[in-house]
């Protein structure tokens, strides 16, 4: 039986980068926020989306993903309408991919929200990621190309790193790339994962 490596961590943590760690180990990844942007272009979400927040979303029928960001990360209501719309889709696509790599013993979900949707509780281990709040708004700003105010507005609507901590069995500091590879690899040789490095 195939088991899921819950990966997780706050905006701005590095968790991704993280996740692409452990796949150049040779460890499935699957990333969830990366599938909900596939997943909310197919015809069904995307009338469920436009049914909930309204065609003004839209432009040229293609979603305007920095407006729905707008609405749902100032509005905890509209944010739980929205996961409630996309979850499922995602949760059926993982179950899918599941199957697709069950030839292996260990998979790693990575979720920005995996506490918080609850999907936690469906992983074997889970592994939060950290870094200073600083580091991470300065690491997003950089990113996303947006402001520190809309960054920790995000931050709130998300779990705090202690909370977070407390129902994990790993941690990695991501606050030096180097040390957080170290961890990854410590991690591997806990769970007695064999790394095939490509």
């Amino acid at each position: 039986m195939t088991k899921v490596i819950g990966l997780t961590g706050g905006i701005g943590s590095g968790k991704t980068t993280i996740a692409n760690y452990f796949a150049s180990m040779g460890i499935p990844v699957y990333i969830a926020d990366d599938e909900a942007k596939k997943v909310m272009q197919s015809e069904n979400i995307v009338q469920q989306i436009k049914t909930t927040f309204g065609d003004s979303i839209f432009e040229n029928e293609i979603l305007n993903r920095a407006k729905l960001a707008e609405i749902v990360f100032n509005n905890a209501d509209k944010l739980a309408q929205l996961n409630a719309i996309v979850h499922p889709a995602v949760k059926s696509d993982f179950e899918l991919w599941l199957q697709e790599n069950k030839n292996h013993d260990y998979v790693i979900y990575e979720a920005a929200i995996l506490f918080e949707s609850g999907r936690y509780k469906k992983c074997d281990v889970i592994i939060t990621v950290t870094a200073p709040e600083e580091i991470r708004i300065e690491r997003v700003v950089k990113r996303d190309n947006t402001t520190r105010e809309q960054v920790l507005s995000r931050m709130k609507m998300q779990w705090n790193d202690e909370k977070r901590i407390s129902l994990s069995n790993f941690v990695i500091n991501n606050s030096n790339l180097k040390i957080a590879k170290e961890e990854v690899v410590k991690i591997l040789k806990i769970l007695n994962i064999k790394q095939n490095q490509s």
